[in-house]
Protein backbone atom coordinates (compact mmCIF):
# COMPACT_ATOMS: atom_id res chain seq x y z
CA UNK A 1 0.00 0.00 0.00
CA UNK A 2 3.03 2.48 -0.02
CA UNK A 3 2.91 5.27 -2.01
CA UNK A 4 4.78 5.75 -5.58
CA UNK A 5 5.36 8.61 -7.24
CA UNK A 6 5.23 7.70 -10.98
CA UNK A 7 7.95 10.35 -12.79
CA UNK A 8 10.97 7.78 -12.57
CA UNK A 9 8.52 4.92 -14.16
CA UNK A 10 8.46 6.71 -17.78
CA UNK A 11 11.02 5.74 -20.30
CA UNK A 12 11.94 8.55 -22.64
CA UNK A 13 9.46 7.86 -25.30
CA UNK A 14 7.01 7.74 -22.86
CA UNK A 15 7.84 11.16 -21.34
CA UNK A 16 7.45 12.22 -25.14
CA UNK A 17 3.99 10.95 -25.07
CA UNK A 18 3.42 12.61 -21.40
CA UNK A 19 4.96 16.47 -22.76
CA UNK A 20 2.72 16.06 -26.02
CA UNK A 21 -0.63 14.68 -23.58
CA UNK A 22 0.08 18.28 -21.21
CA UNK A 23 0.88 20.53 -24.35
CA UNK A 24 -2.47 19.88 -26.17
CA UNK A 25 -4.39 20.44 -22.57
CA UNK A 26 -2.95 23.49 -21.81
CA UNK A 27 -4.04 24.58 -25.66
CA UNK A 28 -7.71 23.31 -24.61
CA UNK A 29 -6.95 25.63 -21.66
CA UNK A 30 -6.12 28.56 -23.41
CA UNK A 31 -8.88 27.89 -25.87
CA UNK A 32 -11.34 27.31 -23.46
CA UNK A 33 -11.80 29.63 -21.03
CA UNK A 34 -15.96 29.58 -20.67
CA UNK A 35 -18.17 26.74 -21.02
CA UNK A 36 -19.09 28.00 -24.41
CA UNK A 37 -15.55 28.52 -25.48
CA UNK A 38 -15.09 24.94 -24.11
CA UNK A 39 -18.06 23.26 -25.96
CA UNK A 40 -16.64 24.58 -29.67
CA UNK A 41 -13.56 23.33 -29.22
CA UNK A 42 -15.09 20.06 -28.11
CA UNK A 43 -16.89 20.18 -31.02
CA UNK A 44 -14.33 21.32 -33.36
CA UNK A 45 -11.75 18.37 -32.34
CA UNK A 46 -14.63 15.83 -32.61
CA UNK A 47 -15.31 16.48 -36.19
CA UNK A 48 -11.57 16.37 -37.02
CA UNK A 49 -11.89 12.53 -35.49
CA UNK A 50 -14.58 11.83 -37.91
CA UNK A 51 -17.89 12.94 -35.28
CA UNK A 52 -21.40 13.87 -37.07
CA UNK A 53 -23.66 16.41 -35.64
CA UNK A 54 -26.74 13.78 -34.17
CA UNK A 55 -29.23 16.41 -35.65
CA UNK A 56 -28.25 16.43 -39.04
CA UNK A 57 -28.52 12.53 -38.76
CA UNK A 58 -31.49 13.02 -37.81
CA UNK A 59 -32.48 15.22 -40.12
CA UNK A 60 -31.24 13.62 -42.99
CA UNK A 61 -32.99 10.05 -41.38
CA UNK A 62 -29.63 8.23 -41.59
CA UNK A 63 -29.29 5.40 -39.31
CA UNK A 64 -26.66 4.91 -37.21
CA UNK A 65 -24.55 1.50 -37.34
CA UNK A 66 -21.42 -0.11 -35.66
CA UNK A 67 -18.26 2.29 -36.29
CA UNK A 68 -20.48 5.34 -36.74
CA UNK A 69 -19.53 8.53 -34.17
CA UNK A 70 -22.11 10.88 -33.29
CA UNK A 71 -22.23 14.55 -31.00
CA UNK A 72 -24.99 16.48 -29.82
CA UNK A 73 -24.64 20.22 -28.44
CA UNK A 74 -27.01 22.10 -25.70
CA UNK A 75 -27.28 25.23 -25.98
CA UNK A 76 -23.72 25.98 -26.86
CA UNK A 77 -22.46 24.93 -23.36
CA UNK A 78 -22.50 20.76 -23.07
CA UNK A 79 -21.57 18.14 -25.25
CA UNK A 80 -22.18 14.48 -25.72
CA UNK A 81 -20.42 12.23 -27.82
CA UNK A 82 -21.00 8.78 -29.03
CA UNK A 83 -18.92 6.19 -30.30
CA UNK A 84 -21.35 2.74 -31.35
CA UNK A 85 -19.61 -0.09 -30.39
CA UNK A 86 -20.82 -3.64 -31.57
CA UNK A 87 -21.87 -5.43 -28.49
CA UNK A 88 -25.63 -5.30 -27.99
CA UNK A 89 -26.31 -1.85 -26.48
CA UNK A 90 -28.63 -3.20 -24.70
CA UNK A 91 -25.83 -4.50 -22.11
CA UNK A 92 -24.55 -0.84 -21.81
CA UNK A 93 -22.36 2.02 -22.39
CA UNK A 94 -18.53 2.68 -20.62
CA UNK A 95 -19.68 6.21 -20.09
CA UNK A 96 -17.18 9.31 -19.24
CA UNK A 97 -18.90 12.28 -17.62
CA UNK A 98 -16.68 15.70 -16.94
CA UNK A 99 -17.74 19.33 -16.41
CA UNK A 100 -16.25 22.03 -18.55
CA UNK A 101 -18.01 24.96 -16.23
CA UNK A 102 -15.23 26.25 -13.58
CA UNK A 103 -15.52 29.24 -10.63
CA UNK A 104 -15.64 32.47 -11.87
CA UNK A 105 -17.63 35.73 -11.96
CA UNK A 106 -20.74 36.63 -14.18
CA UNK A 107 -21.43 40.09 -14.92
CA UNK A 108 -24.63 41.23 -13.87
CA UNK A 109 -28.03 41.82 -15.91
CA UNK A 110 -27.64 45.70 -15.13
CA UNK A 111 -23.79 46.06 -14.75
CA UNK A 112 -22.28 49.16 -15.92
CA UNK A 113 -22.03 52.36 -13.40
CA UNK A 114 -19.42 55.25 -12.41
CA UNK A 115 -18.39 56.51 -8.93
CA UNK A 116 -16.20 59.11 -8.13
CA UNK A 117 -15.15 59.32 -11.76
CA UNK A 118 -14.44 55.16 -11.95
CA UNK A 119 -16.62 53.12 -14.56
CA UNK A 120 -17.32 49.60 -12.88
CA UNK A 121 -18.90 46.60 -14.11
CA UNK A 122 -21.52 44.92 -11.43
CA UNK A 123 -20.72 41.01 -10.57
CA UNK A 124 -21.97 37.88 -9.26
CA UNK A 125 -19.91 35.20 -8.23
CA UNK A 126 -20.78 31.87 -9.89
CA UNK A 127 -19.17 28.82 -7.41
CA UNK A 128 -17.49 28.11 -4.47
CA UNK A 129 -14.37 30.90 -4.31
CA UNK A 130 -12.72 32.83 -2.04
CA UNK A 131 -13.20 36.07 -2.64
CA UNK A 132 -10.30 37.42 -1.32
CA UNK A 133 -8.95 35.70 -3.92
CA UNK A 134 -9.63 37.69 -6.79
CA UNK A 135 -8.77 41.02 -5.86
CA UNK A 136 -5.75 42.60 -7.62
CA UNK A 137 -5.79 40.05 -10.51
CA UNK A 138 -5.24 40.91 -13.80
CA UNK A 139 -8.70 39.72 -15.09
CA UNK A 140 -10.93 39.00 -19.06
CA UNK A 141 -13.48 39.36 -20.26
CA UNK A 142 -15.33 36.36 -21.99
CA UNK A 143 -18.69 35.95 -23.36
CA UNK A 144 -21.67 36.77 -25.52
CA UNK A 145 -23.82 39.86 -25.75
CA UNK A 146 -27.05 38.96 -27.93
CA UNK A 147 -28.72 41.43 -29.53
CA UNK A 148 -32.70 42.63 -29.88
CA UNK A 149 -32.72 40.85 -33.74
CA UNK A 150 -30.30 37.62 -32.29
CA UNK A 151 -27.41 38.68 -33.82
CA UNK A 152 -24.39 37.32 -31.43
CA UNK A 153 -21.60 39.03 -30.63
CA UNK A 154 -18.23 37.52 -28.93
CA UNK A 155 -16.37 39.60 -26.16
CA UNK A 156 -12.30 38.49 -25.54
CA UNK A 157 -10.93 41.48 -23.66
CA UNK A 158 -7.53 41.10 -21.88
CA UNK A 159 -5.97 37.60 -23.52
CA UNK A 160 -3.99 38.93 -26.26
CA UNK A 161 -0.43 40.53 -25.01
CA UNK A 162 -1.86 44.06 -26.53
CA UNK A 163 -5.49 43.77 -25.09
CA UNK A 164 -5.69 45.49 -21.68
CA UNK A 165 -6.82 43.42 -18.53
CA UNK A 166 -9.42 44.77 -16.13
CA UNK A 167 -8.93 44.28 -12.55
CA UNK A 168 -10.95 44.47 -8.65
CA UNK A 169 -8.86 46.83 -6.07
CA UNK A 170 -8.11 46.04 -2.64
CA UNK A 171 -7.74 48.47 0.29
CA UNK A 172 -4.15 49.34 0.93
CA UNK A 173 -2.00 47.64 3.52
CA UNK A 174 -1.72 51.21 5.13
CA UNK A 175 -5.59 51.74 5.91
CA UNK A 176 -6.30 47.96 6.55
CA UNK A 177 -5.94 47.79 10.11
CA UNK A 178 -9.97 47.50 10.33
CA UNK A 179 -10.32 45.22 7.66
CA UNK A 180 -7.81 43.25 8.64
CA UNK A 181 -9.80 42.02 11.71
CA UNK A 182 -12.87 40.66 9.98
CA UNK A 183 -13.30 36.95 8.97
CA UNK A 184 -11.64 35.41 5.89
CA UNK A 185 -15.22 35.11 4.26
CA UNK A 186 -16.28 38.69 5.12
CA UNK A 187 -12.71 40.41 4.25
CA UNK A 188 -14.12 41.01 1.00
CA UNK A 189 -17.95 41.17 0.21
CA UNK A 190 -19.37 39.45 -2.66
CA UNK A 191 -21.04 43.15 -3.11
CA UNK A 192 -17.47 44.42 -2.92
CA UNK A 193 -16.06 42.49 -6.04
CA UNK A 194 -16.72 45.26 -8.35
CA UNK A 195 -14.05 45.15 -11.83
CA UNK A 196 -12.58 48.22 -12.67
CA UNK A 197 -12.78 48.87 -16.25
CA UNK A 198 -12.18 53.21 -16.90
CA UNK A 199 -11.18 56.15 -15.63
CA UNK A 200 -10.69 58.23 -18.74
CA UNK A 201 -13.76 60.44 -19.43
CA UNK A 202 -15.69 61.51 -22.61
CA UNK A 203 -15.06 64.79 -23.58
CA UNK A 204 -17.91 67.55 -23.12
CA UNK A 205 -19.61 65.20 -21.47
CA UNK A 206 -20.98 66.65 -18.41
CA UNK A 207 -22.29 63.74 -16.18
CA UNK A 208 -21.11 59.66 -15.79
CA UNK A 209 -18.54 61.11 -18.54
CA UNK A 210 -16.39 58.13 -17.91
CA UNK A 211 -19.27 55.67 -18.37
CA UNK A 212 -20.47 57.44 -21.00
CA UNK A 213 -16.41 56.87 -22.70
CA UNK A 214 -17.02 53.47 -22.22
CA UNK A 215 -20.31 52.97 -23.91
CA UNK A 216 -18.50 54.91 -26.77
CA UNK A 217 -16.13 52.42 -27.07
CA UNK A 218 -18.37 49.18 -27.02
CA UNK A 219 -20.02 50.90 -29.59
CA UNK A 220 -17.21 51.45 -31.88
CA UNK A 221 -15.53 48.10 -31.25
CA UNK A 222 -18.69 45.75 -31.11
CA UNK A 223 -21.64 47.88 -31.89
CA UNK A 224 -23.59 46.89 -28.61
CA UNK A 225 -25.76 49.70 -26.11
CA UNK A 226 -25.90 49.63 -22.46
CA UNK A 227 -29.31 47.66 -22.52
CA UNK A 228 -27.63 45.20 -24.60
CA UNK A 229 -26.13 44.06 -21.29
CA UNK A 230 -29.82 42.58 -20.37
CA UNK A 231 -29.40 39.36 -22.62
CA UNK A 232 -25.81 38.87 -22.39
CA UNK A 233 -23.65 36.12 -20.63
CA UNK A 234 -19.64 37.75 -20.43
CA UNK A 235 -17.60 35.87 -17.52
CA UNK A 236 -14.95 37.65 -15.37
CA UNK A 237 -11.70 35.42 -15.32
CA UNK A 238 -8.20 35.34 -14.87
CA UNK A 239 -6.05 37.11 -17.52
CA UNK A 240 -3.37 35.04 -19.27
CA UNK A 241 -2.58 31.64 -20.65
CA UNK A 242 -1.76 27.99 -18.86
CA UNK A 243 1.91 27.45 -17.67
CA UNK A 244 4.42 25.12 -16.97
CA UNK A 245 4.62 25.12 -13.27
CA UNK A 246 8.34 24.20 -11.06
CA UNK A 247 11.75 24.89 -11.96
CA UNK A 248 11.64 21.50 -13.21
CA UNK A 249 8.40 21.98 -14.98
CA UNK A 250 6.48 19.13 -13.63
CA UNK A 251 3.57 20.94 -13.23
CA UNK A 252 0.99 23.17 -15.05
CA UNK A 253 -0.62 26.33 -13.29
CA UNK A 254 -3.87 27.47 -15.13
CA UNK A 255 -7.37 28.73 -14.23
CA UNK A 256 -10.30 26.31 -14.50
CA UNK A 257 -8.43 22.79 -13.73
CA UNK A 258 -11.73 21.98 -12.07
CA UNK A 259 -12.93 20.40 -14.36
CA UNK A 260 -11.35 20.67 -17.52
CA UNK A 261 -8.34 18.61 -16.71
CA UNK A 262 -10.91 15.81 -16.75
CA UNK A 263 -12.82 16.72 -19.40
CA UNK A 264 -9.89 17.01 -21.65
CA UNK A 265 -8.30 14.40 -20.92
CA UNK A 266 -11.64 12.15 -21.20
CA UNK A 267 -12.24 13.94 -24.84
CA UNK A 268 -8.86 12.57 -25.80
CA UNK A 269 -9.23 9.16 -24.71
CA UNK A 270 -12.53 9.38 -26.48
CA UNK A 271 -11.74 10.88 -29.60
CA UNK A 272 -8.70 7.93 -29.56
CA UNK A 273 -11.29 5.23 -29.59
CA UNK A 274 -11.62 3.33 -32.97
CA UNK A 275 -13.41 -0.03 -32.90
CA UNK A 276 -15.35 -0.09 -29.81
CA UNK A 277 -17.23 -3.67 -28.36
CA UNK A 278 -19.05 -1.07 -26.11
CA UNK A 279 -20.80 1.95 -27.35
CA UNK A 280 -17.92 4.23 -25.34
CA UNK A 281 -20.20 7.95 -24.37
CA UNK A 282 -18.48 10.71 -23.57
CA UNK A 283 -20.82 13.58 -21.18
CA UNK A 284 -19.35 17.21 -20.71
CA UNK A 285 -21.76 19.36 -19.12
CA UNK A 286 -22.36 22.57 -17.72
CA UNK A 287 -23.42 24.09 -14.02
CA UNK A 288 -22.06 21.63 -12.02
CA UNK A 289 -20.05 24.25 -9.94
CA UNK A 290 -23.84 25.12 -8.50
CA UNK A 291 -25.41 21.74 -8.08
CA UNK A 292 -25.92 20.44 -11.94
CA UNK A 293 -29.26 22.32 -12.06
CA UNK A 294 -30.58 24.31 -15.22
CA UNK A 295 -31.05 22.90 -18.90
CA UNK A 296 -27.41 22.48 -19.52
CA UNK A 297 -26.49 21.13 -15.78
CA UNK A 298 -26.40 17.07 -15.82
CA UNK A 299 -29.90 17.08 -13.67
CA UNK A 300 -31.84 18.20 -17.00
CA UNK A 301 -33.26 15.71 -19.24
CA UNK A 302 -30.45 16.50 -21.92
CA UNK A 303 -28.51 13.19 -21.38
CA UNK A 304 -31.17 10.84 -21.12
CA UNK A 305 -33.04 12.44 -24.31
CA UNK A 306 -29.28 12.37 -26.36
CA UNK A 307 -29.48 8.48 -25.63
CA UNK A 308 -32.92 7.86 -26.45
CA UNK A 309 -32.11 9.53 -30.10
CA UNK A 310 -29.23 7.44 -30.52
CA UNK A 311 -31.37 4.17 -30.02
CA UNK A 312 -34.07 5.87 -32.39
CA UNK A 313 -31.35 6.04 -35.16
CA UNK A 314 -30.68 2.72 -34.41
CA UNK A 315 -33.59 1.48 -35.32
CA UNK A 316 -33.86 -0.21 -31.59
CA UNK A 317 -35.64 2.74 -29.67
CA UNK A 318 -38.40 1.76 -26.76
CA UNK A 319 -38.66 2.90 -23.36
CA UNK A 320 -37.80 -0.21 -21.90
CA UNK A 321 -34.61 -0.89 -23.89
CA UNK A 322 -33.56 2.83 -22.45
CA UNK A 323 -34.21 1.98 -18.88
CA UNK A 324 -32.02 -0.90 -19.40
CA UNK A 325 -29.05 0.72 -21.45
CA UNK A 326 -28.76 3.27 -18.37
CA UNK A 327 -29.16 0.77 -15.69
CA UNK A 328 -26.49 -1.63 -17.60
CA UNK A 329 -24.11 0.77 -18.26
CA UNK A 330 -20.89 1.91 -16.67
CA UNK A 331 -19.45 5.30 -15.81
CA UNK A 332 -16.40 7.33 -14.74
CA UNK A 333 -17.63 10.43 -12.99
CA UNK A 334 -14.69 12.68 -14.03
CA UNK A 335 -13.65 15.30 -11.41
CA UNK A 336 -10.99 16.29 -9.63
CA UNK A 337 -9.93 15.71 -6.06
CA UNK A 338 -7.87 17.23 -3.48
CA UNK A 339 -4.04 17.15 -3.72
CA UNK A 340 -2.61 16.99 -0.27
CA UNK A 341 -1.01 20.06 0.32
CA UNK A 342 1.90 19.63 2.84
CA UNK A 343 1.36 23.54 4.38
CA UNK A 344 -2.26 22.52 5.50
CA UNK A 345 -1.71 19.11 6.64
CA UNK A 346 -4.30 19.28 9.36
CA UNK A 347 -6.75 19.26 6.91
CA UNK A 348 -6.07 16.17 5.41
CA UNK A 349 -5.69 12.60 6.35
CA UNK A 350 -2.21 11.14 4.92
CA UNK A 351 -3.21 7.65 4.16
CA UNK A 352 -6.69 8.84 2.66
CA UNK A 353 -5.28 11.89 0.45
CA UNK A 354 -4.37 12.13 -3.03
CA UNK A 355 -1.22 12.72 -3.83
CA UNK A 356 0.69 15.01 -6.70
CA UNK A 357 2.11 12.36 -9.69
CA UNK A 358 0.77 9.55 -7.78
CA UNK A 359 -1.71 8.71 -10.71
CA UNK A 360 -5.25 9.16 -11.46
CA UNK A 361 -7.37 9.64 -8.40
CA UNK A 362 -10.19 7.36 -6.94
CA UNK A 363 -12.83 8.65 -4.90
CA UNK A 364 -15.24 5.98 -3.55
CA UNK A 365 -17.57 8.66 -1.98
CA UNK A 366 -17.50 12.12 -1.68
CA UNK A 367 -20.59 14.53 -0.32
CA UNK A 368 -19.79 16.47 3.15
CA UNK A 369 -19.13 15.00 6.54
CA UNK A 370 -21.69 11.92 7.15
CA UNK A 371 -21.05 11.05 2.71
CA UNK A 372 -24.24 13.17 2.75
CA UNK A 373 -25.09 13.74 -1.03
CA UNK A 374 -22.72 11.38 -1.86
CA UNK A 375 -22.53 8.23 -4.70
CA UNK A 376 -20.50 5.94 -2.99
CA UNK A 377 -19.77 3.25 -5.56
CA UNK A 378 -19.44 -0.88 -4.78
CA UNK A 379 -17.01 -2.46 -4.23
CA UNK A 380 -17.58 -4.55 -7.03
CA UNK A 381 -17.47 -2.15 -9.20
CA UNK A 382 -13.88 -0.88 -7.73
CA UNK A 383 -12.92 -4.03 -8.10
CA UNK A 384 -13.33 -4.56 -11.89
CA UNK A 385 -11.64 -0.81 -12.08
CA UNK A 386 -8.45 -2.15 -10.26
CA UNK A 387 -8.51 -5.18 -12.99
CA UNK A 388 -8.35 -2.76 -16.22
CA UNK A 389 -5.75 -0.84 -14.74
CA UNK A 390 -2.96 -2.84 -13.59
CA UNK A 391 -4.17 -4.84 -17.22
CA UNK A 392 -3.09 -1.52 -18.77
CA UNK A 393 -0.11 -0.03 -16.88
CA UNK A 394 -2.17 2.90 -15.19
CA UNK A 395 -1.03 4.42 -11.79
CA UNK A 396 -3.95 5.13 -9.65
CA UNK A 397 -4.41 5.74 -6.03
CA UNK A 398 -7.41 6.53 -3.82
CA UNK A 399 -8.39 9.61 -1.76
CA UNK A 400 -11.27 11.48 0.22
CA UNK A 401 -11.68 14.86 0.13
CA UNK A 402 -10.12 16.16 3.39
CA UNK A 403 -10.72 15.08 6.80
CA UNK A 404 -13.94 13.90 7.55
CA UNK A 405 -15.30 16.62 9.06
CA UNK A 406 -13.94 19.46 7.39
CA UNK A 407 -16.40 19.84 4.64
CA UNK A 408 -16.43 17.91 1.49
CA UNK A 409 -18.08 17.88 -2.00
CA UNK A 410 -20.04 16.77 -4.83
CA UNK A 411 -19.96 15.89 -8.32
CA UNK A 412 -22.21 14.37 -11.28
CA UNK A 413 -21.97 11.21 -10.12
CA UNK A 414 -24.85 10.34 -7.98
CA UNK A 415 -26.83 12.02 -11.22
CA UNK A 416 -26.39 9.32 -13.13
CA UNK A 417 -25.95 6.92 -10.32
CA UNK A 418 -30.10 7.25 -10.46
CA UNK A 419 -30.43 5.02 -13.24
CA UNK A 420 -28.92 1.96 -11.62
CA UNK A 421 -25.72 2.20 -13.39
CA UNK A 422 -22.25 1.59 -11.37
CA UNK A 423 -20.56 5.06 -11.14
CA UNK A 424 -17.59 6.22 -9.80
CA UNK A 425 -15.18 9.26 -9.17
CA UNK A 426 -12.22 9.40 -10.82
CA UNK A 427 -9.98 12.55 -11.98
CA UNK A 428 -6.70 14.18 -11.08
CA UNK A 429 -5.10 15.84 -8.22
CA UNK A 430 -5.24 19.77 -8.19
CA UNK A 431 -3.75 21.84 -5.60
CA UNK A 432 -5.42 25.69 -4.87
CA UNK A 433 -8.93 23.99 -6.15
CA UNK A 434 -11.58 26.75 -6.85
CA UNK A 435 -8.79 28.93 -7.02
CA UNK A 436 -8.19 31.68 -9.65
CA UNK A 437 -5.18 29.87 -10.39
CA UNK A 438 -5.25 26.01 -9.55
CA UNK A 439 -1.88 23.12 -10.10
CA UNK A 440 -1.72 20.28 -11.07
CA UNK A 441 0.84 17.29 -12.08
CA UNK A 442 1.82 16.76 -15.58
CA UNK A 443 2.36 13.19 -14.89
CA UNK A 444 -1.38 13.06 -13.14
CA UNK A 445 -2.97 15.05 -16.77
CA UNK A 446 -1.23 11.74 -18.47
CA UNK A 447 -2.36 8.95 -16.32
CA UNK A 448 -6.05 10.04 -16.34
CA UNK A 449 -5.89 10.18 -20.22
CA UNK A 450 -4.40 6.44 -20.03
CA UNK A 451 -6.70 5.69 -17.61
CA UNK A 452 -10.21 6.98 -19.34
CA UNK A 453 -8.74 5.13 -22.61
CA UNK A 454 -8.40 1.59 -20.54
CA UNK A 455 -12.00 2.18 -19.47
CA UNK A 456 -13.52 2.78 -22.80
CA UNK A 457 -11.65 -0.11 -24.77
CA UNK A 458 -12.78 -2.44 -22.10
Amino acid sequence: MERKNIWNNYDENELKSLEAVNLEYRQFLDNGKTERECADYIVEQAEKAGYKDLLEVIKAGEKLNVGDKVYITNMKKAVILFNIGSDNIENGMNILGAHIDSPRLDLKQIPLYEDTEIAYLDTHYYGGIKKYQWVTLPLALHGVVVKKDGTVVDITVGEDENDPVVFISDLLIHLSQEQLEKKANKVIEGEDLNVIIGSKPLKDEEKNAVKANILKLLKEKYDIEEEDFISAEIEVVPAGKAREAGIDRSMIMAYGHDDRVCAYTSLAAMLEMVDVKRTSCCVLVDKEEIGSVGATGMRSKFFENAVAEVLDRMGVYNELLLRRVLANSKMLSSDVSAAFDPTYASSFEKKNAAYFANGIVFNKYTGSRGKSGSNDANAEYMAKLRNIFDKHNVAYQTAELGKVDLGGGGTIAYILSLYGMDVIDSGVAVMNMHAPWEVVSKADVYEAKKGYTAFLSE
